[in-house]
């Protein structure tokens, strides 16, 4: 029986936590948040594991063990939105279990926890929404700009690695917008929509999948994805790569989208997806399935290939993405 109730995807922009009101879209995206915290609630999860792409890390993997972070956040491109006062309830013994089930699979990783640590806006939107009162205690997950798809997908085993061995019943949460491309130029709120219909069209088509709990065939599109729907800025796109990983890699889910709209142009989704007895019909791929992370493999020359394939990746950001680590 898995030890992981159910898997999300959520946006992380601001907007819906910030001023829902000002677009029809937005104030979808947060009422699929409230409609997704009572699924959270009714799963009778202990534990919520974030991984979240507005976190960014460069040496190894992060992992925010300080109990009871308190602060005040203003992200740092959306300054006239406000300010965030936010005080969560972090899991800092569950925090240590992950880092010694990274170590044990060969990643490089580490726990931080002192008062003032500038936790990101994505979590602090997932939390905020999904998880009010904190009811549930959590930790959060960095991404790294520098992992692939074999470190990725190690980092997700040994999150699950750590649900198992404490016993715990968690549900996975990747912070992430599906197409990333920003508007560069001011657009009326009530004017907003998805940048192109290129974007679009793949939104569409992975929702397609995640409505049928094909996961683990989502997280083997996820080069393609972030070639045809993603500004470049990190070498791919990762949260599927992680989620499959730690939920388990196969298509054994029922998925369901509970809203899908723009916001500044970007992908907003907020996805639900639980393990279920039958399988959506398989796909099958030749990449391996690592259990110890060694390293990634550069078997290809050129420039692009290896961008697509484990070369150097670079931090993202504005103006053309926010969050496509």
């Amino acid at each position: 029986m898995s030890h992981v109730a159910g898997g999300w995807l959520v946006p992380g922009m601001p907007h819906p936590l910030m001023c829902p009101e000002r677009n029809a879209g937005w104030n979808k995206i947060r009422q699929a948040f409230d409609q997704a915290r009572k699924e959270i609630e009714q799963s009778d999860a202990d534990l919520l594991v974030i991984y979240s792409t507005f976190w960014p890390s460069i040496i190894g993997h992060q992992i925010q063990a300080l109990a009871e972070p308190k602060w005040t956040h203003v992200d740092e491109e959306w300054h006239e939105l406000g300010s965030i006062d936010y005080e969560f309830k972090i899991d800092a013994h569950f925090a240590e279990s992950i880092r010694a089930a990274c170590q044990k699979r060969g990643l490089h990783a580490r726990t931080v926890a002192y008062q003032g640590f500038p936790i990101d806006t994505g979590s602090i939107v997932a939390l905020k929404l999904l998880n009010p009162d904190n009811k549930i205690p959590a930790v959060i997950l960095s991404s790294n700009v520098y992992s692939d798809r074999a470190e990725t997908i190690v980092f997700g085993k040994a999150c699950h690695d750590a649900v198992k061995e404490e016993g715990r019943k968690a549900v996975g949460i990747a912070v992430s917008a599906l197409s990333n491309r920003l508007f560069t130029e001011i657009v009326a709120d009530d004017q907003d929509h998805i940048h192109s219909l290129k974007d679009d069209e793949w939104n569409q088509k992975y929702l397609e999948f995640l409505n049928l709990g094909r996961l683990e065939d989502v997280s083997q599109l996820s080069r393609q994805f972030h070639r045809e729907a993603r500004v470049h800025k990190v070498s791919n796109f990762k949260p599927f790569w992680w989620l499959s990983a730690f939920m388990g890699q196969h298509n054994r889910y029922q998925g369901k989208t509970l809203a899908y709209e723009p916001i500044y142009g970007t992908g907003a989704a907020v996805v639900g997806l639980w393990p279920a007895e039958s399988a959506a019909r398989d796909l099958e791929y030749d990449e391996n399935d690592p259990e110890q992370y060694e390293g990634d493999r550069n078997v290809l020359s050129s420039s692009q290939q290896n961008s697509d394939f484990g070369g150097p990746d670079v931090a993202d950001g504005y103006p053309n993405g926010k969050d496509g680590i």
